[in-house]
């Protein structure tokens, strides 16, 4: 059967309806298997506390701007975290990394149910929690993307990842669905006790995980550097500077930080759906959509994985996806119904696995085994923080704009436009301006640096189809991620 699975993508001929299938090669690799079984495990549970966090802030305190607050404290944790473990995991086992987050954010999460149970409405608390979490989240963001180049060879890399991406937003979709349903009938207490029982799953399946110790490259290499990079800063320094140091990586994280920064309005998701589209105030399905509908798009392109992979102009989708996400996020704030708005967050979610999938492909073709962790870090502080720095952004900037627009038409007219302001204009005005800023910032970064709308792929070796490396990739050892920089994509 596994060979069976190996081979299917080989067919290449436009009539071959696997073409456009999901590559499932990796999956014959049992390690990597093992790995993608914990993400199957923590799909739908691990959703839930990005419904639960938001909402809970935003009934305690009527306001986005606590759940902007919450990103921003999220986010500075993230950034440590990532620095720390992306220079612990080229010098530990990275499994042992992943047991020690996961087992940290189900604690997390446990402190969470706690201080709800407890009629938990203490701001500082949740922020503490969100802290924790942020911590946890971003060691297990950075030791994963460290760890997966391990389990298979360099050639299925680009499946690896999309089969990942596949499965966390299939999870994203029914997580916030569910979460919508259960809020008004279990209460959110209830919702962060399914995440921690879903992280002492996901616990058990990595332990099953094969050991991942460092890269013997990885000593000579900071004995290259004359022992400036023995410390976590130093060596978090090296894997900014491996970056920099390539103005197509340069391009390619730019234009992703854009479209995160500028284009990610999830932080006022509760606050749309309250208002623009008739929703509880506690939250209820109006919310759980919101939060669905991106997701949903990714996992509907996903399916169709194979169309993307296949591709060769890299640098051009990455840049023409970014775009597509801009002026699907105009279209949300502009919507003035609720399918609307969810019909253009599918699109943006499938334009963005476009974008996610190349972007990947691209930074994995140019980073060495011997400094994956710390360049994983360095993407990590990048990438994942970009949506925390959006959060914190969209939640200020329509809290100002609500406050500014009120008090002018509480000043010239009645109390239902004082009303109204809330209601309707900031959150749309600032999802608007966040959408054309990406589209604008886009099109600035392609036309600035040339190498990445010029970037195209080589064609793909015959010998990528074949069954044989599926073997090697069952005993994990630094053979297979040592040779990644050499799959020229």
């Amino acid at each position: 059967m596994s060979g069976t699975t190996v081979r299917r993508p080989r067919p290449s001929g436009p009539a071959s309806a696997w073409a456009f299938a999901v590559d499932c090669r990796p999956l014959a690799i049992p390690a990597f298997r093992r790995m993608w079984a914990a993400s199957v495990i923590c799909a739908v549970g691990g959703s839930f506390s990005v419904v639960a966090v938001p909402t809970q802030l935003f009934t305690v305190t009527g306001s986005s701007a606590a759940v902007g607050a919450a990103a921003g404290v999220s986010f500075a944790a993230l950034v440590a975290a990532a620095v720390w473990s992306g220079a612990l995991a080229d010098m530990m086992d990275r499994r042992t990394m992943l047991l020690v987050a996961d087992l940290g954010l189900a604690l997390t999460y446990a402190a969470l149910w706690l201080q709800a149970v407890l009629g938990g409405r203490s701001v500082p608390v949740l922020l503490v929690a969100v802290a924790f979490q942020g911590l946890a989240y971003g060691t297990v963001l950075t030791t994963t993307g460290a760890a997966v180049p391990r389990l298979v060879p360099a050639e299925l890399l680009p499946a690896a990842n999309s089969l990942s991406s596949l499965v966390r937003y299939g999870g994203s979709i029914l997580g916030p669905l569910l979460a919508g349903v259960l809020v008004p009938v279990v209460g959110l207490g209830t919702l962060y006790l399914f995440d921690a029982v879903a992280l002492l799953a996901v616990v058990w399946a990595v332990a099953m995980l094969p050991s991942l110790p460092p890269p013997p490259s990885a000593g000579t290499e900071d004995a290259a550097n004359g022992g400036r990079g023995s410390s976590a800063a130093g060596r978090m320094l090296a894997g900014f500077r491996y970056l920099t140091a390539d103005r197509l990586l340069v391009a390619v994280l730019a234009v992703d930080l854009a479209a995160m920064v500028f284009g990610m309005p999830s932080a006022l998701f509760p606050e749309l759906a309250r208002y623009a589209f008739g929703g509880t105030a506690g939250g209820g399905p109006e919310t759980g959509l919101l939060y669905a509908a991106y997701p949903a798009g990714v996992f509907a392109a996903g399916l169709l994985s194979g169309t993307f992979t296949r591709a060769r102009r890299h640098g051009v989708l990455v840049a023409g996806a970014a775009v597509a996400w801009g002026i699907a996020v105009v279209l949300v704030g502009l919507a003035a119904e609720l399918w609307i708005a969810l019909a253009a967050l599918v699109i943006g979610g499938a334009v963005n696995f476009v974008l996610s999938t190349f972007r990947t492909t691209i930074t994995q073709a140019h980073t060495g085994d011997a400094v994956r962790g710390r360049v994983q870090g360095a993407l990590t502080v990048v990438l994942a923080g970009g949506p925390q720095i959006a959060n914190l952004l969209h939640g200020a900037a329509s809290a100002a704009l609500h406050d500014a627009a009120s008090a002018a038409l509480h000043d010239a007219a009645s109390a239902a436009l004082h009303d109204a302001a809330g209601a309707l204009y900031s959150p749309r005005i600032v999802i608007c301006a966040g959408g054309l800023l990406t589209v604008v910032t886009v099109a600035a970064i392609t036309w600035a640096i040339p190498e990445l709308r010029r970037y195209i792929a080589p064609a793909p070796r015959p010998v990528a189809t074949r069954t044989s490396p599926a073997a090697p990739g069952d005993r994990v050892s630094p053979a297979p991620a040592s040779r990644a920089p050499a799959g020229r994509r």
